[in-house]
């Protein structure tokens, strides 16, 4: 089954999400519903001199659920999670691998940092024991293409394999090269996603001290308030999302379920500052735009838009800006909300996880809220789901992630 232009449609028929709300997707995405916050105080490590002491962990996270014990030692909390959402995804999509064709299956996993943990691990081993004590597992552990070439060597995909890094739009951007491959007769079947587990001490205090994040330290769970006019930076958020992407007509002979479709993947660069966005949203709007054409979907029938949405004063006004720029009147018709809201700011995961959340919002018809929202900003004037979740009949939906260096994608899906 073709789409305009003889590209080959593209199903989404599995999904899998490791978040601050837990590590089972029907229990997070009934949270979300909830407008429940998985941020919490750190106990990852001791933060107690730390100016910024919260973040969003993924809790009670047991690696030896999906990996040998002798194995997880082997990978880094980034890749260990990665394979658990891509687990979590395959079973849901209902696919053996060993019966598939393993030269056209294949992995597209994004990352903005990779293996933080096991690097701060070892320049203190390097620091404290000498070199000779460096670990020999630790670029192996660290390498930012690990959780892709893992989740291929699990599975036995031969196909493409491969790690993104644009930082927060490394998972999108995974997605869309993986749905590009499908299109074009490269592969039938991708795991799609990302990973980040930076909530470190070398994590923690470089994004504080930069001044990017919350210091919400007396009222964590109220700190991520993305268009609030109070909010003061976001909060940092581990985690994992991924997606088995299918050729249409494949997925269908199969008999899978088919959540939804995905139809359009725009990306570009604002071009303007390596950590600041562009102040009027022009770069984001550009990137809309060129995935909405890609769609092929008019304006109007867009209903929803899960927001990059950060908590950050220049990110969701720029967003604003952008959203307003390329719908127009109609941008006060959609529904926007931030699922960081609730889960904190997955950096490199956070594309993935928020697609996962989409899919479901256009499977089931219901919107997941903006939480923590109290004061509107004059400047950030559209209808962000605030505090409820609300039931919505969508027939299409676009989900935008964009990351220091200025990178921009927008992910666009529609109903089956």
């Amino acid at each position: 089954m073709e789409r305009g232009g003889g590209k080959r449609r593209v199903a989404i028929t599995g999904l899998g999400a490791l978040t601050g709300l837990g590590t089972d997707l029907k229990t997070e995405w009934g949270l979300a519903l909830e407008g429940k916050s998985g941020v919490g105080n750190i106990t990852l490590f001791d933060a107690s001199a730390f100016a910024v002491r919260f973040a969003a962990e993924v809790p009670g996270f047991d690696p030896e659920k999906w990996i040998e014990k002798k194995e997880s030692r082997r990978i880094d909390r980034f890749a260990q999670l990665a394979i658990a959402a891509a687990a979590e995804a395959a079973k849901d999509a209902g696919l053996d691998f060993s019966r598939e064709n393993p030269e056209r299956c294949g992995a597209c996993m994004g990352s903005g940092i990779g293996g933080l943990n096991e690097f701060q691990d070892q320049h203190e081993r390097l620091r404290t024991k000498g070199p000779d004590k460096v670990s020999p597992f630790m670029i192996p552990k660290l390498m930012l293409n690990a959780a892709a070439g893992l989740i291929s060597i699990r599975f036995g995909l031969k196909g493409p394999s491969y790690a993104t890094a644009s930082a927060c739009a490394s998972a999108s951007h995974a997605i869309g090269d993986a749905f590009r491959l499908i299109q074009h007769g490269e592969a039938d079947v991708m795991i799609a996603g990302g990973s980040e587990g930076a909530v470190t001490a070398m994590g923690v205090s470089g994004f504080s001290n930069m001044g990017a994040l919350s210091t919400r330290n007396d009222a964590p769970q109220a700190a991520s308030r993305p268009f609030d006019k109070e909010r003061d930076g976001f909060v940092m958020g581990e985690g994992a999302g991924a997606l088995v992407l299918e050729e249409m007509d494949r997925a269908a002979k199969r008999g899978a379920r088919i959540y939804a479709e995905l139809t359009g993947f725009g990306m570009g660069a604002d071009a303007h500052h390596i950590t600041a966005p562009d102040p009027n949203g022009a770069g984001a709007a550009a990137c809309m735009r060129r995935a909405l054409a890609d769609a092929r979907v008019p304006l109007e029938q867009v209903g929803y838009v899960n927001a990059h949405g950060t908590s950050t004063p220049l990110g969701d006004k720029a967003e604003t800006a952008a959203m307003k720029a390329v719908f127009g009147a109609h941008a006060k018709k959609l529904a926007v909300s931030s699922t960081k809201s609730m889960v904190g700011h997955t950096l490199g995961a956070s594309g993935a996880i928020e697609l996962v959340f989409t899919t479901l919002s256009v499977a089931e018809g219901v919107v997941h809220p903006t939480i923590n929202y109290q004061t509107p900003d004059p400047e950030c004037d559209l209808d962000y789901v605030p505090n409820q979740a609300r039931k919505l009949s969508l027939k299409a939906a676009i989900s935008n992630s964009f990351g220091f260096g200025g990178h921009n994608v927008t992910l666009v899906i529609g109903r089956v």
